[in-house]
């Protein structure tokens, strides 16, 4: 992991100092600011995810220095630790709570979730939208949460002078990186941009990545009991049946998303780091055969693309509403 992350943060810090420092041309720049949001995404996968999950080490002071990287690009890593720890990976995929299946009236992912003409398009325009996403939790989303003290639906816990501490630093490092020392350097108009270009492929790419494991064809998607605010299926099934692995043959796919193509393996196991994944999903997949637990798996990423892609149509289609 140390290695790794060596790696990715040299990769980092070489498209930041390339585009801010040494590009002159705009195919120069346009090939860095790629090149920096790619990079940013793979922090957030493989760097910020494990230590946000307290996964990366075994020391706790090493998982928070790891999760504060998000600050750093822009993030909470605090107000991430409650929106994914506590709401994502304990609601998955139910309809109303799990806030990353909620992209509000701009699209529908669950079948309970209300329909709109727009909607039949969505398979069309959501993947532009998605680039926007590190934008909203950069400049509105964190701040709306300080001041409401909630995350979506969910009342969360105060913020301790030191949390606050944490992510107003944060802010101030990200908000200096991306335009203080720019800013210095080149017009403003050329800072803007880059910066929008290098958010925006940041913004696809991790979106992404993480419809694919539960917004597809294959995932359960569930509504709680009105009256007792329960779910059918235990904690363990329920995360087995509203999340799809994929490509967990590829090295490559593995490597650049921190084992998040292993989304089944990190639902149930959320503490363990991510290079134990390939080795957990044997045991997984071979016990929910056991139990008559379905399991599944797309064999490619492009696959599994394809299926996000079906679905958005199929959710977007009026005979989903009734169905």
């Amino acid at each position: 992991m140390y290695l790794k992350t060596a790696v990715i943060l040299t990769w980092l810090a070489v498209s930041y100092v390339g585009l801010v420092f040494w590009a002159t041309t705009w195919p120069q720049a346009l090939a860095l600011s790629v090149s920096l949001g790619i990079a940013m995404s793979a922090v957030g996968f493989n760097v910020m995810h494990d230590g946000g999950h307290g996964a990366y080490s075994r020391f706790p002071l090493i998982n928070q220095a790891m999760s504060f990287t998000l600050d750093i690009l822009g993030g909470s890593s605090f107000f991430w630790k409650r929106k994914h720890n506590v709401v994502h990976h304990s609601y998955t995929n139910v309809t109303g709570i799990d806030d990353d299946i909620d992209v509000g009236p701009l699209g529908r992912l669950s079948p309970h979730q209300q329909r709109f003409r727009l909607h039949r398009f969505q398979h069309i325009y959501l993947w532009f939208l998605y680039g926007f996403i590190t934008f909203k939790w950069q400049f509105y989303d964190d701040a709306v949460g300080l001041i409401t003290g909630r995350v979506g639906d969910m009342k969360m816990p105060a913020v301790r002078r030191w949390d606050l501490v944490i992510m107003l630093s944060g802010k101030f490092v990200f908000l200096a990186l991306a335009f203080g020392v720019p800013l210095y350097l080149h017009e403003w108009h050329h800072v803007v941009l880059w910066f929008f270009v290098a958010s925006f492929g940041q913004g696809v790419v991790m979106s992404v990545v993480f419809q694919l494991a539960h917004c597809v064809e294959q995932a359960e998607f569930y509504e709680p009991d009105r009256d007792s605010m329960r779910i059918e299926n235990s904690w363990a099934v329920h995360q087995v049946v509203t999340t799809v692995d994929f490509a967990k043959e590829s090295r490559l796919v593995s490597w650049f998303t921190g084992g998040l193509n292993f989304q089944i393996e990190h639902h149930l196991f959320p503490h363990i780091c991510h290079l134990h994944y390939p080795a957990l999903a044997k045991i997984v997949e071979q016990t929910a055969a056991e139990f008559d637990v379905p399991y599944h798996s797309h064999p490619t990423m492009r696959s599994a693309v394809k299926s996000h892609f079906l679905w958005l149509r199929r959710m977007g289609q009026p005979v989903a509403a009734s169905a």
